[in-house]
């Protein structure tokens, strides 16, 4: 029974486009942040926080939320620890 809880709730979100990903798994939020298109290489300490500075207060909000939490900010470690030495804030 539970199973079909759960499948019919994987069916239910992924016919209404809901998505599991978060805002550090979207590549329109982290893509100012790299210099390359393959995200593998962060821009500088002053651009890192340009770009941060340029976001709107609510993804600012979504990303640090997210970094707060140890198991979604585990694939974006560095990400994470450059917003943390800004202060995540403006």
């Amino acid at each position: 029974m539970n199973i079909r809880i759960c499948l019919g709730a994987l069916a239910l979100s992924m016919v209404s486009g809901v998505s599991f990903a978060g805002a550090l798994d979207s590549p329109d939020n982290m893509a100012p942040f790299f210099t390359d298109g393959g995200m593998k290489t962060m821009k500088p300490k002053a651009e890192f926080k340009a770009a941060w500075d340029s976001m709107a207060k609510d993804q600012q909000d979504a990303m640090m939320k997210e970094c707060q939490d140890a198991a979604m900010s585990k694939p974006h470690a560095e990400f994470c620890a450059n917003l943390q030495a800004l202060g995540g804030a403006n």
